[in-house]
């Protein structure tokens, strides 16, 4: 079969190109013209969010061209299965809007280190800090740049070592032309596109295919099971059930991107009907970003690799020119990621380690020059991690997605629900699982992805992450119990006993969700 770069026209290069210059116009504009207004404006959104605004941020952030090329390589393979990533995570959104976020809220914190530094104390506040740069660096970072790189391999016919090259070099190129102020700035408009993009793609794919009776009797049965059995060799059902929820806990609960709208919130009310929001809107993911894949397995069988079922269907389904734009789109959203992700790990090294630890006298000129030190420390290192992930054998993307994600969940999931949820929880408990339960649970990632990915007796990697974290659980437990300042200690915490109520209107919305998204389960659970 033809590879992607053939049926790519010159207008669509074009189009990228004009697309990109043009970013890179919006960004001088606003970094010389209007620079003083954005800057005043930039940062006082801080506790004015509403509902709206929150589920739409949450859901936009989990919502990349990462997700739709990694959603419908899995729908080609398997179907819907991989629903469970966006239909099961309403119940950790849950666990978010009325244990976390009355809490975070309550104790008045920014970000979540600072919750974790209120709470346990500096020592746990600089680990975290430590892990927080891991997770950057790999499942911001490098995952967010194999998912590019095999974009603009496919795009320009390159290997992955080039494409991943090319990218950065683009990200770095918009970074010296001020073009990123353009691309944060113009986020909103792109990840409309990208959606709008997916819908058509959606609604033509299907209409090509024969209509829905037809996309639905066109592949095996099994393709509309949520739950697959206990011999399944993709996803099966205990799999899921035991192990998404120790990457859901860290993810929708515990990862700052992805809590700082609620915490934005104008009121408790607000952040928790806008994380209610954002449980309706992952009802779409699955017609959006999975049901292309799955008709591309119908109108396009013989693909050679599966991660190609996007574009496959971007190039197939649609004009050349509209090609080009979803093209340049992708590109520019990719490189925000990338841009944001390098700025967060040189804050959080800058901020909390170098002048907090290694030199409180350092100057501005200083701080400034180990930024840009460790940003691209940071590109260097994240392009090395991207060539090992696309040395993995026997994964496509969204595996690779899951499994290093499930590898690096544990330790946080552990320290946040033990320091929220137990009183007792003491810092060397939460020290211990945050220091060694990293090293346990990347080190076992390692192993099992690397060293020896063929070993027969491996259980599925999300079934590893639930083992990771009950072994982490019981040890925090055991340090808990035995440690002699637990009583005193656990008299300095933050007091949770005067928490808000989820109000009627909060609780009404969240039964009709939960009542919908069971149904949904007993519905695609019925072949």
């Amino acid at each position: 079969m033809e590879n992607i770069y053939s049926f790519l026209k010159p207008i669509d290069f074009i189009v990228v190109v004009v697309y990109l210059i043009i970013l890179v116009g919006i960004g001088y504009w606003v970094s010389f013209i209007k620079k003083r207004e954005t800057d005043e404006n930039l940062f006082l959104a801080g506790h004015s969010l509403g509902w709206g605004s929150i589920g739409l941020t949450m859901w936009g952030t989990n919502v990349g061209p990462s997700m739709l090329i990694a959603s419908a390589s899995i729908g080609y393979t398997t179907g819907i299965v991989a629903g469970n990533f966006a239909w099961y995570a309403f119940v950790f959104i849950f666990l978010l809007a009325v244990v976390f976020a009355p809490r975070y809220l309550h104790a008045k914190v920014l970000t979540l280190p600072e919750f974790m530094g209120k709470r346990f104390g500096q020592s746990t506040r600089n680990i975290l800090a430590w892990y927080t740069m891991i997770t950057i660096l790999i499942s911001w970072l490098a995952l967010t740049l194999f998912a590019g790189g095999i974009l603009v391999g496919q795009i320009l016919n390159l290997p992955m070592w080039l494409s991943v090259i090319v990218l950065v070099v683009i990200a770095a190129f918009f970074t010296i032309a001020g073009g990123l102020k353009a691309v944060a700035y113009t986020n909103v408009f792109q990840m409309l596109l990208l959606i709008a993009v997916s819908l058509i793609l959606t609604v033509v794919g299907v209409q090509k295919a024969g209509g829905l009776m037809a996309v639905y009797e066109s592949v095996p049965a099994d393709y509309w099971n949520l739950l697959r059995p206990m011999n399944d060799a993709s996803y099966p059902w205990l799999a899921i059930v035991l192990g998404y929820p120790i990457m859901g806990v860290w993810f929708w609960c515990t990862d700052q991107s992805m809590v700082q709208s609620v915490l934005g919130a104008k009121s408790l009310k607000q952040g928790q009907l806008g994380a209610n929001f954002t449980g309706w809107l992952k009802i779409l993911d699955v017609a959006l970003f999975i049901i292309p894949g799955i008709v591309c397995f119908i109108l396009f069988p013989d693909l050679q690799d599966p991660d190609e079922a996007y574009m496959t269907m971007v190039t197939r389904l649609f004009p050349a020119g509209m090609t080009g734009l979803v093209m340049a789109v992708l590109i520019a959203a990719l490189v925000s990621t990338i841009d944001s992700a390098l700025n967060s790990l040189s804050t959080v090294f800058t901020m909390d380690i170098y002048v907090k630890k290694i030199r409180t006298d350092a100057t501005q000129k200083q701080i400034i020059t180990i930024g840009r030190i460790v940003t691209l420390v940071g590109a260097v290192l994240a392009i090395l991690l991207t060539l090992a992930i696309d040395s993995i054998k026997g994964l496509n993307l969204f595996d690779i997605f899951q499994a290093v994600l499930g590898f690096i969940a544990p330790p946080m999931s552990v320290v946040f629900l033990f320091g929220v949820l137990w009183k007792r929880t003491t810092k060397k408990a939460a020290n211990f699982a945050l220091s060694f339960g990293t090293v346990i649970s990347i080190g076992t990632g390692i192993v099992y992805l690397f060293v020896f990915p063929d070993w027969e007796m491996w259980p599925h990697f999300l079934l590893l992450s639930f083992f990771i974290f009950v072994i982490l659980a019981v040890l925090t437990w055991v340090i808990v119990i035995f440690d002699k300042n637990a009583i005193s200690e656990s008299e300095n915490v933050l007091e949770f006993t005067n928490l808000a109520k989820p109000d009627r209107k909060v609780w009404i919305l969240w039964i009709l969700l939960i009542i919908v998204m069971v149904g949904f389960y007993l519905f695609f659970n019925g072949h």
